[in-house]
């Protein structure tokens, strides 16, 4: 066994632990695949936990006795959580075991979950999602720990499965939810979800293994507060901004501080010798790239999905309604996600013959002619059925499980394994901030973008408003090519 015990602060050495193990020959066996389909299947579970809270959202001002603008702090804080809890679960993980912190992440849901299930009051229930929000950090971390066990060949596939496990819940979560909800009652589906918790739980402590490779140094306490002072003051103005006022006093002042806080952060790091984030890599023409592509296609993909839902859901009176229910809307939304989980085994296969940068291009490539096709079908004021919209998702749906599939790998061979955890987390971290954007920016643009429901007090996005969203998702998508045909076309290493 081998050690490195660090009494100053230095740079890290690299911790082994077992004889004749390494990450360049991780053994493989069947308790390996199995432990892959277990990762595969808790983050499903987890992404689940983030969505479950969808149809209750309407239901939370009469379930938890308070306002519409107060409720809407349930979806807010679990955003919020998982931001910042991301990044520092990663550099956690490389530094302290990343199975370690897979259980801690799925306890903090389970805990939440139960929290969430006998909260009658919006505080308790507050801490109960900001407990689930500690979740999201946990697929990102799951990528990490698969390059220590499964070999080169195995690696892309089981990345790919295991990135689109996020597509594939929140795919999921709203039919789930909307039956399980009608049908047994909203706590019921808190504490379904605590029960699946316990059973990942379970699953992981017995089928991964611990982590053999491990970066020593100091936890840089500091930097992690700064991040999350960083990103707090960003996210909350961003999720909020539509309640707030993009121009109030709090909005513009919350933004302001998260610029200044980031300019410190950043000053702060660079004299780090163990920083939060190796700002070294995190700068790497493939790894900032990666995050563009991330970001771009996270923003792309959220924004039709913020559409399609609200033209299935309106009446068939207004343009393009469908007048369907919100479970039937969650079912006829669902495909998109399954298609996207299928799709991450293709696009794996896909760069190993094609390379990443192709495979990226490609399925860049395929998200705006699926942006397109609806651009064009909005524009020419076709009022489509339900087929094509669930069509155009489903191509979105594959674009985005494509690219979930490449990414970590290209993060992933750019970076020394001791610091793979600190990378994926950075990436994951650019995903949420490009849903945060998106909610944010789609949300308002339907907003602002109305049309009255006829015989009705109630509004819905008018076709200029589904089209301005639409439009905005197809420029993301057109920057997310950008940034894959800027990729070096040869392999990555990592010295690029």
């Amino acid at each position: 066994m081998h050690r490195a015990v660090e009494t100053t602060d230095s740079v890290p050495e690299i911790v082994v632990e077992g004889e004749g193990s390494s990450a360049d020959s991780p053994p493989v066996d069947r308790k390996a695949r199995i432990g892959v389909m277990m990762l595969c299947a808790a983050g499903i579970a987890m992404s689940l936990t983030q969505t479950l809270i969808m149809p209750l959202i309407p239901m939370l001002p009469m379930m938890l006795d308070t306002s519409a603008g107060n409720a809407s702090w349930a979806v807010t804080v679990t955003m919020a959580v998982g931001a910042v809890a991301t990044p520092i679960a990663g550099r956690l993980g490389d530094m302290y075991g990343k199975r370690r912190l897979l259980l801690l992440c799925i306890a903090s849901v389970a805990a939440g979950s139960m929290v969430c299930a006998v909260s009658s009051s919006l505080p308790l229930f507050l801490v109960g999602r900001a407990l689930q929000g500690l979740g999201v950090a946990f697929v990102s971390v799951g990528i990490s720990v698969m390059r220590e066990f499964l070999s080169a060949k195995r690696l892309g596939v089981a990345v790919g499965m295991m990135s689109s496990s996020m597509a594939v819940g929140g795919a999921l979560g709203l039919p789930f939810a909307a039956f399980v909800a009608e049908a047994f009652g909203w706590r019921v589906l808190f504490w379904v979800g605590a029960a699946g918790s316990v059973v990942c739980f379970g699953g992981i402590y017995a089928l991964v293994s611990p982590s053999r490779i491990r970066m020593g140094g100091r936890f840089d306490l500091i930097g992690a507060l700064g991040l999350a002072l960083v990103l707090l003051t960003l996210l909350l103005p961003v999720s909020k901004g539509l309640d707030w006022g993009w121009t109030s006093p709090v909005t513009l002042s919350l933004c302001g501080l998260s610029a200044l806080a980031f300019a410190g952060w950043l000053a702060y790091e660079r004299r780090r010798v163990n920083p939060l984030l190796d700002l070294g890599i995190a700068s790497r023409r493939t790894v900032v790239l990666a995050n563009i592509v991330g970001l771009t296609a996270a923003f792309a993909f959220y924004g039709m999905e913020l559409a399609p839902i609200q033209m299935l859901m309106a009446p068939t009176s207004t343009p393009h309604g469908l007048g369907v229910s919100m479970l039937t809307a969650g079912l006829l939304m669902a495909p998109a996600g399954l298609v996207a989980f299928v799709s991450s085994n293709i696009g794996a296969r896909m760069g190993a013959s094609l390379g990443t940068r192709r495979t990226l291009v490609i399925a860049g490539c395929l998200l705006c002619v699926a942006l397109l096709a609806m651009l064009i079908a909005l524009a020419v004021k076709w009022e489509f059925p339900a087929v094509y919209l669930v069509a155009v998702t489903c191509f979105v749906g594959a674009s985005v499980g494509i690219s979930y599939a490449i990414l970590p790998t290209l993060i992933m061979e750019a970076t020394p394994v001791e610091q793979t955890g600190e990378a994926n987390g950075l990436n994951a971290l650019m995903r949420i901030i490009g849903l945060a954007l998106s909610s944010a920016v789609v949300g308002m643009i339907l907003a602002n973008n109305l049309t009255p429901v006829p015989e009705s007090a109630l509004s819905v996005p008018s076709p200029s408003g589904y089209m301005w969203s639409t439009a905005i998702a197809l420029a993301a998508s057109v920057v997310t090519v950008i940034a894959a045909l800027l990729l070096p076309r040869s392999g990555y290493t990592q010295t690029k």
